[in-house]
């Protein structure tokens, strides 16, 4: 089903068009979509929705697809990331035939005349290409499964789990300790992946899904997520602070869901992990800020089980209590060679102890010593997660001192994807 050279050429020819266009393109390819199908509320992120960074990297996904389709190799990457929060959300073939139908006609809305039927038979097939693509990796997935998981179709399904325990990590972070109703082992996961959980919102009349990393090592026995409450924008109005647009999800996790409580849970995903199947004993430097911590944790356990003489520097920015403190004490005890460096903008008065440094600062990789980053050594693999400007500043710091982007890895948040650029 390749395109053709003159469909080629006419999809080409339209993109500069769609590009300028791109935040019309998406809010009326989602209005009208979901307004056709409601039932789809289910699955896509209201607020990523809302603020249109789910509609935007969809559209730039495609359009820098169909802009090179002989070369996509640079576009892998963002591609395996979408399959893996496709299975996570237990997306269908069948909701690729409503995107595909309700994003051309976007399309056709602003192209106006020059949505021609050729022009549309053309982008109607460049769409399908890569949606084909995406299923049949999709679909590697979903076998891939543990078959508790699987529904009748083969796709991926929901898993009910009984919170254990709820613990207070730090102010507004706690960790749900997640045992499975049906008590079956849990099937091993990469440390630094991520569950969706999903909730009935009150009021909304439909489900919200929100992913969340698992934040220990595997355990057939339980799955730990740690969450942090979301105040939204905080603003100030007639002497009082107020906050806008708070977090639903997981405020209502935090606020409503206790020990003895129900939780369903997708079988875990995400294209950004430790690699327990093809272990490395090269230096490990794991850089992360807020709750961006917590698949750093999980790698962290793992290794200090599995590995706990290789090298780890653990590198993170809170604003003044950071979470999982006494478990970083423990890990450091058992790991000889393990560097601990705590970057605090309100740097609180009792020191953590059994920490290398500590500093009165946002994160500056400047001030970390050369030997805690492992920039001499050529095969140290570095992993960032946290707000994008972070992880671009960090990556960016990597680059410049001279680390290969192909041993930096970084986990974005959000549905935004993130552009770091390697220096010649």
């Amino acid at each position: 089903m390749a395109l053709t050279y003159q469909q080629s050429r006419m999809v080409r020819a339209t993109i500069p068009a769609l590009k300028e266009h791109g935040e019309r393109i998406t809010s009326t390819f989602y209005r009208n979509m979901l307004t056709a199908h409601p039932e789809l509320h289910n699955i896509f992120n209201d607020v990523n929705l809302a603020n249109g960074r789910q509609p935007r990297a969809l559209t730039a996904v495609i359009l820098r697809f169909a802009s090179d389709l002989n070369d996509i190799s640079e576009l892998i990457p963002r591609l395996e990331r979408m399959c893996h929060k496709h299975c996570s959300l237990g997306i269908r073939p069948e909701h690729y035939e409503i995107v595909g139908k309700f994003l051309i006609a976007a399309f056709g809305e602003v192209l106006g005349p020059a949505m021609t039927p050729d022009v549309h038979v053309a982008w109607t097939k460049a769409y399908w290409i890569l949606a084909k693509m995406l299923i049949g990796r999709e679909e590697q997935m979903y076998r891939a499964f543990d078959k508790s998981w699987t529904d009748s179709a083969g796709a991926g399904g929901w898993r009910k789990f009984t919170v254990l325990k709820k613990v207070r990590e730090a102010e507004g972070v706690f960790s749900f300790y997640l045992a499975p109703k049906d008590r079956r082992p849990l099937p091993g996961f990469m440390p630094g992946q991520y569950v969706s959980a999903r909730f009935e919102m009150p009021g909304m009349g439909f489900s919200q899904l929100r992913q969340y990393a698992l934040s220990d090592a595997p355990r057939a026995e339980y799955y730990r997520i740690t969450v942090k409450r979301d105040r939204g924008m905080q603003v100030r109005k007639a002497g009082m602070v107020m906050s806008i647009n708070p977090g639903l999800v997981s405020n209502l996790l935090i606020d409503e869901r206790q020990r003895g409580d129900e939780i369903e849970l997708s079988h875990p995903a995400g294209e950004i992990f430790l690699d327990t199947e093809s272990p490395s004993s090269a230096p490990l430097v794991l850089i992360s800020a807020g709750v961006g911590l917590t698949p750093m944790i999980s790698m962290l356990e793992y290794t200090s089980e599995m590995q706990p003489s290789r090298p780890v520097s653990f590198v993170h920015g809170a604003q003044s209590e950071m979470p999982f403190e006494q478990h970083i004490r423990g890990l450091k005890e058992r790991m000889p060679r393990l560097s601990v460096n705590v970057f605090k903008s309100r740097l609180a008065d009792a020191s953590l102890v059994g920490v290398d440094h500590e500093y009165d600062a946002r994160v500056d990789l400047a001030a970390v010593g050369v030997q805690d980053l492992h920039l001499d050594h050529g095969a140290a693999e570095y992993y960032i997660c946290g707000p994008e400007q972070f992880m671009v500043e960090m990556s960016d710091y990597l680059v410049l001192k001279g680390v290969s982007m192909s041993r930096v890895k970084f986990s974005p948040f959000s549905t935004g994807e993130l552009e770091v650029k390697e220096t010649k």
